[in-house]
């Protein structure tokens, strides 16, 4: 599979529409979103089954200014519409296999369970 580029009117369908969703936060004029770029488009080919996004702050700032974006890249991964990871900063290929591999074996029922404890504690 290849990247998607998202924008407003697609993000949440997408994030809350698959299994997994890896989303790029990037800029064109930001060297180290371009150099993870083809990091995340090389992964993209490899991870049948992940929807690799990518979000352009620049063409999308409400949406990167609505998750909160304060730098790039920004890599978010979400679990069944669920954020699961949120990291700024470059990875390297192996380091993003390893994210997807460790998303992928969430036991959401768990992640469930600590989410609706840390509402119930008003975390």
């Amino acid at each position: 599979m290849t990247t998607k580029n998202l924008t407003g009117a697609d993000f949440e369908a997408t994030v809350t529409g698959n299994p997994v969703v890896l989303v790029d936060f990037w800029a064109a004029w930001c060297g180290p979103c371009r150099m993870f770029a083809l990091t995340f488009e090389a992964a993209s080919l490899k991870h049948e089954g992940v929807v690799f996004g990518k979000v352009d702050t620049e063409a999308e700032r409400a949406l990167a200014q609505a998750a909160g974006i304060s730098s790039i890249p920004t890599l978010m991964a979400f679990r069944e519409g669920i954020l699961v990871y949120r990291q700024p900063g470059a990875l390297g290929a192996a380091d993003l296999d390893q994210l997807i591999e460790q998303v992928t074996a969430l036991d959401m029922e768990a992640v469930r369970a600590e989410l609706a404890s840390q509402q119930s504690a008003g975390v």
